[in-house]
């Protein structure tokens, strides 16, 4: 559907664009745009933390308790 847009065409969606919504909005937009990604990054490496620190605790309690001696009645 998009494969017959070349530069031409997207400088013309540009200025189209740029008309429509004015240089200030576009701006304010991709900063929102930018700290939205800078989110969702966070929220990707937490949740890589999590699941490291539980896979890391599963990990400590596959060791097997010492028995204790059994005491003789």
């Amino acid at each position: 559907m998009f494969n017959n847009i070349g530069p031409l065409g997207l400088l013309l969606i540009a200025v189209v664009v740029l008309v429509l919504f004015g240089r200030g909005k576009i701006s304010s937009l991709m900063g929102e745009v930018g700290k939205g990604i800078t989110s969702f990054k966070r929220g990707i490496k937490e949740g890589q933390a999590e699941i490291e620190n539980v896979a890391a605790d599963t990990a400590r309690d596959v060791t097997p308790e010492a028995e204790t001696p059994k005491d003789k009645v």
